[in-house]
């Protein structure tokens, strides 16, 4: 097979995988922060909405209570909470498959031998500004600096008075915000159905472990070598044997760095 059919393949992994880490960022940003593991993930990012209203409202009302909580009561929580999500977006819109036409879904862009699709570049561009913007924000703005202390040392926040659950609130809506951007551009990629949740929550859970639990790098990084592990499968194979692939590369990662790729040893 010519080379240049793998370089195209590897260029639509990475853009598809800029997506996949955008998805994946949102969920290392609330278990990094909040310590609790949203396993509602995908079906949030199902409904694509502006999500950070619903997921600040959602953390204040009702997760809060149970942050301190034993972790099977969260579990149960938020998967009541996805199914709910699934059977009302059932109700609503059925169980078709929908997609969404652009004018620029059968464009591409020639640079020498790579044909790179309009769609996924404009999702991967996309994926890239959200997620710089992402790391400035914690990086260098003050209530980002704020989440970050909060994330570092609960009971030192206390002391300094700031106000816990509602930076809490904040860093839910943030992910849940995140997770809406990346079901936007997911939309451009592939067909939506109310019960593809399931299928990319757990998809988030093996990039975020892949590249380290609560690294927010990591969940980018691993969000690139799952999707480009996903596109070489999907060709040399059979595009049915991509996810095999992907629990392969979270496999051979918990047998030699349980930690994550970019995630810290715990002591």
């Amino acid at each position: 097979m010519p080379i240049d059919v793998y370089l195209n393949v590897i260029v639509a992994g990475i853009l598809t995988g800029l997506v996949y880490g955008l998805m994946a960022l949102g969920l290392s940003v609330i278990f990094g922060v909040v310590r609790v593991v949203n396993f509602a993930h995908g079906e949030m990012m199902s409904i694509a909405a502006v999500l950070f209203v619903f997921g600040y409202a959602l953390q204040a009302g009702l997760i809060n209570p149970f942050i301190s909580r034993p972790e099977h009561s969260q579990f149960l929580l938020l998967v009541a909470l996805a199914l709910i999500i699934v059977n009302t977006l059932l109700i609503l819109f059925g169980p078709d498959a929908r997609t969404v036409q652009t004018s620029y879904a059968f464009d591409s862009f020639q640079v020498g031998a790579l044909i790179v699709d309009a769609t996924k570049l404009y999702a991967g561009a996309a994926a890239i500004v959200v997620a710089a913007l992402l790391f400035a924000f914690f990086r260098f703005a003050p209530l980002g600096k704020a989440i970050r202390a909060c994330a570092d040392n609960y009971t030192g926040a206390l002391v300094v008075g700031l106000d816990v659950n509602r930076l809490y609130a904040l860093t839910f809506g943030i992910g849940a915000a995140c997770v809406g951007a990346a079901g936007v551009m997911m939309t451009l990629i592939v067909d939506v159905t109310p019960i593809i949740g399931p299928t990319y929550t757990l998809l988030a859970f093996v990039i975020v472990i892949t590249g380290g639990l609560g690294s927010m790098a990591g969940a980018l990084l691993g969000g690139l070598l799952i999707g480009v592990t996903e596109a070489l499968a999907g060709l040399l194979f059979t595009p049915s044997a991509k996810s095999m692939f992907a629990f392969a590369i979270l496999v051979l990662v918990l047998l030699f760095r349980p930690q994550g790729i970019l995630g810290r040893r715990s002591i």
